[in-house]
């Protein structure tokens, strides 16, 4: 987190937000602090599976709420948010949003492609709102923009299984 900030800074721009995987909420949580201490007025925001989405359940309700019975590929976020973390995520987190399966593959194939990283699916879930999320793309103001990449703990083989499940639209 504090590598963005320095980043944006050496760029003469100001951080607008920050998107962030959200599984346990160790991450989150942590990003969350270094970011509202340092630069109060940078977004934090959550991003998590439709499919795992308790951070986005317990921060709408205000009470950590248990995990459904996880069904995900970013199985690196399938983890219950801890009663530590989420004190930290209800008062320091702007908003958490979710994506479908098809929008976290498709963001990690963009970046295998594009970017030439290799990354699981539970490091593309931020991208994933970034290009996907209508409510995520509905705010205004955000122009400069970090998203946290997580992870690159995926076989070749499950990445191709995956990547096969969804039809190119390119």
């Amino acid at each position: 987190m504090l590598e963005f900030l320095e980043q944006a800074a050496e760029l003469g721009s100001a951080l607008d937000a920050v998107l962030v995987p959200v599984g346990g909420g160790g991450m989150l949580s942590g990003s969350s602090i270094t970011c509202k201490s340092l630069s109060p007025t940078t977004k934090v925001f959550g991003a998590e599976p439709l499919l795992a989405n308790d951070a986005q359940r317990s921060l709408m309700t205000g009470q950590r709420q248990e995990p459904l019975p996880p069904t995900s590929c970013a199985d690196g976020l399938l983890t219950a948010l801890g009663s530590n973390t989420f004190q930290i995520i209800l008062s320091h987190v702007d908003s958490i949003f979710t994506v479908t399966e098809e929008q976290i593959i498709r963001a990690m194939k963009l970046v295998w492609e594009r970017m030439k990283q290799v990354i699981e699916p539970s490091a593309a879930v931020g991208l994933a709102v970034a290009l996907y999320n209508e409510d995520f793309r509905k705010l205004e103001g955000l122009h400069t923009i970090g998203v946290v990449l997580c992870g690159g703990n995926v076989q070749l083989s499950r990445a191709m299984q995956l990547f096969e499940t969804i039809r190119d639209t390119d």
